[in-house]
């Protein structure tokens, strides 16, 4: 265990999750991250009162329930850290862990290196972005965004919680990604309208080598073409069910150090960046309940908060980092 892994361990518990002397820390892991999730529970057997690992099965698809016993388990301690290979973010286990007032950062995909690098980023950067961003959108009914590649898509959200994640969850039933950096919502369903140009990466694909076209009619990706990786996203989603593709999210990465490398918990934090998510979006104040969310990154945008220019081809208008 690499003493990057160790430090960058500590800062993920101490500084973002804020773990106190008297807590008692649930990690919950699968076969995938072992490694991580060890450099986790022995960080945390120095900080706090007791830290338990809890290895299970890994699961099949971003969103999909943990068993039973691993959610009870979750509603019983202070602090739980998810290092998984899938997402445990909107599941119902993770929603009754943090009505129960416990403070929980998930993990989906992580690896060593991008726990190093973006866990070592400046986090009053990133929340002055953060909230930048989040200020910027109160009031705004519709949000737009065009690009080169095609898209351009119109999603209304008008009244819709405006969600900052900051990577900080240090308060009473708060959750989020760690390492984190994004400003997300759920724009209204069954009215976004238009075409998304998916050519950075895909939530349960990875590396986007073929765009993949995704033509969306009141709110559904009704369309989806691209090649092989268009095939497989359709079985990913078709496998769930029609609300699988319902729009759930619309969300803008504002985390500097992060990188494009096909693990979507990075790539969606990635300034510069915006990602359109379909399924599940219970989480963030929608009424979408299905077992599934799926992000899908597109590069080089033009967002428009209603009519205003926000960022032009990925570059933030009155904005420096």
């Amino acid at each position: 265990m690499s003493t990057e892994l160790k430090d960058a361990s500590v800062i993920a518990l101490r500084d973002c999750m804020g773990l106190q002397a008297h807590e008692i820390l649930l990690i919950v892991t699968d076969e995938t991250k072992k490694e991580i999730a060890l450099s986790l529970h022995e960080a945390g057997k120095e900080l706090c009162k007791d830290s338990l690992l809890l290895e299970m099965k890994s699961q099949e698809i971003n969103g999909q329930e943990p068993p039973t016993a691993v959610a009870e388990l979750m509603k019983m301690v202070d602090v739980v850290v998810c290092p998984t290979a899938k997402s445990l973010t909107h599941t119902n286990a993770r929603r009754e862990a943090s009505k129960h007032g416990v403070r929980v950062g998930t993990m989906p995909g992580i690896t060593i290196d991008c726990m190093v690098r973006c866990l070592n980023a400046d986090y009053e950067k990133i929340i002055g972005l953060t909230d930048y961003i989040a200020q910027k959108l109160i009031g705004v009914e519709h949000i737009r965004v065009v690009t080169e590649k095609g898209t351009d898509i119109l999603m209304p959200m008008k009244g819709r919680a405006i969600l900052p994640s900051k990577g900080v969850m240090r308060n009473k039933g708060e959750s989020g990604n760690l390492p984190s950096g994004e400003v997300f919502l759920a724009p209204w369903e069954h009215k976004s309208q238009g075409v998304v140009v998916i050519d950075g990466s895909m939530a349960g694909i990875g590396m986007i080598k073929t765009p993949l076209h995704v033509e969306v009619v009141d709110g559904y990706a009704e369309t989806i073409t691209g090649g092989e990786e268009a095939e497989r996203l359709i079985a990913l989603l078709d496998k769930v069910g029609r609300d699988a593709r319902a729009v759930a999210e619309f969300g803008m990465g504002t985390n500097y150090k992060a990188q494009l490398t096909g693990m979507i918990l990075e790539d969606e934090k990635v300034f510069g960046t915006i990602h359109i998510a379909f399924g599940n979006n219970i989480s963030m104040g929608g009424n979408v309940a299905v077992n599934s969310h799926l992000d899908g990154l597109v590069t080089e945008p033009d967002v428009y908060f209603d009519d205003v220019l926000i960022m032009k081809k990925g570059k933030m208008i009155g904005f420096e980092i």
